[in-house]
């Protein structure tokens, strides 16, 4: 049976960037050593929603200072190049960029849109709510760029990305991005080394179905800032 890692995240969350990385690297050598099936199921849980105010992340010197001392080190040491923050005010609603999200894996690139997404907003300081935005990066990765903008236009995914996001933050009561689920062991705020993602993960491939394990808290990004 596969094992499921559960990624709640936000496209505009910087510490889900630092965190995605040396999962992802994780995932991939314990795959390649093992022939475990181990598969990153994408959550959206929306930092802003509308019609909630809109943040200016850019102007935020507590939060720069935050991100001086916590983030970039990390990055640094990743190798992550993160504008933090971006020039982009104010930060962006990012349902829209959600919508897209669940477009691209009806046509099997969501790995690669997730990607693309973090990647234009902290890289690039692209407006990701900016539906015209979108739909170049979705040219860029070869889906229909009509057809991505008019499931963007009628509201195709609307409704799932909602109900995703409720579903975060109702059903599992998550507060802050990431918040990743391996297996059943929840993790907030995690910015774990690649072999520390590692140990998690064969631990929860290992582990008794009957077994609860702790939560971890660690660095995140909540609604009400950053922790």
């Amino acid at each position: 049976m596969a094992l499921n890692i559960r990624f709640i995240t936000d496209y505009v969350c910087p510490y889900c960037v630092a965190a995605k990385k040396p999962l992802l690297e994780a995932i991939e050598e314990i795959k390649t050593a093992t022939n475990e099936e181990v598969d990153i199921l994408w959550h959206p849980m929306e930092l802003t929603e509308e019609p909630a105010p809109q943040i200016d992340t850019y102007h935020d010197e507590e939060r720069k200072e935050r991100w001086a001392k916590t983030l970039v080190p990390i990055c640094k040491e990743l190798g992550i190049d993160m504008k933090l923050p971006p020039h982009v005010i104010p930060r962006p609603y990012t349902r829209l960029a959600w919508e897209g999200f669940y477009f691209a894996k009806e046509h099997g690139v969501s790995d690669a849109y997730s990607d693309r997404l973090y990647e234009a907003y902290f890289m690039d300081e692209l407006d990701i709510g900016d539906p015209n935005v979108l739909i170049s990066l979705a040219k860029e990765l070869g889906l229909d760029p009509h057809q991505f903008e008019q499931a963007l236009v009628n509201g195709i995914y609307t409704a799932t990305v909602k109900e995703n996001v409720r579903h975060a933050k109702e059903t599992l009561k998550v507060t802050s991005v990431p918040t990743i689920y391996i297996g059943e062991q929840k993790i907030d705020g995690a910015i774990y080394s690649k072999d520390e993602f590692k140990n998690l993960i064969t631990k929860a491939l290992e582990e008794n179905k009957e077994d609860v394990p702790e939560d971890i808290h660690g660095m995140c990004c909540g609604i009400d800032g950053c922790h």
